[in-house]
Parts: C-alpha cells; structure tokens; sequence
C-alpha cells in the first residue's frame, strides 16, 4: 500500500491548485517545469501551501475533492501567506 499526499499549491498571483501525489516535491518541480496538471502550466512558479498525508488513495482523493469545494480554507492559505 502506497502512502498518498494532498497537497495545495499557489502561485505569485494567489490562484491555488489542490491535487495529490507520492512525491510531493517530485510533483512540484513538473508542475513548475510545465509537466504538471494543464491548469498549471504557464501559471507558475508555484509554490505549497498546504500538505496532508500520508494517506491511503481513496483518503486522498476524497480529501481532494473536499478542499476543492471548500473555498473559505483556500481563501484562509491565500490571507495567510502560505
């Protein structure tokens, strides 16, 4: 069993990005190298914000989904400077 992370990424402009990965700094470096998500190309650099893990895959993928519709802890990292 593999252990997943959730992760929250933004960038100079504060738009965030949420997704989840083995590697998290693996995944960083593509998505900042325009190998990543296609939403995050050409909107870096990036940077994390925010990091949960490690969890199993299902966690992940709901733990996701539950921060991509929970828009007042995304706007909580973007005041926070994280």
């Amino acid at each position: 069993m593999k252990d997943w992370f959730v992760y929250v990424l933004l960038n100079g402009a504060n738009v965030a990005y949420t997704g989840i990965a083995l590697d998290v700094a693996d995944r960083l470096a593509r998505h900042n190298a325009g190998e990543g998500a296609k939403f995050t190309r050409g909107r870096g650099p990036w940077r994390l914000a925010h990091l949960e893990g490690p969890l199993p895959h299902g966690d992940a993928l709901r733990r996701e989904a539950a921060i991509k519709r929970d828009h007042a802890f995304k706007r909580s990292l973007k005041s926070a400077g994280a």
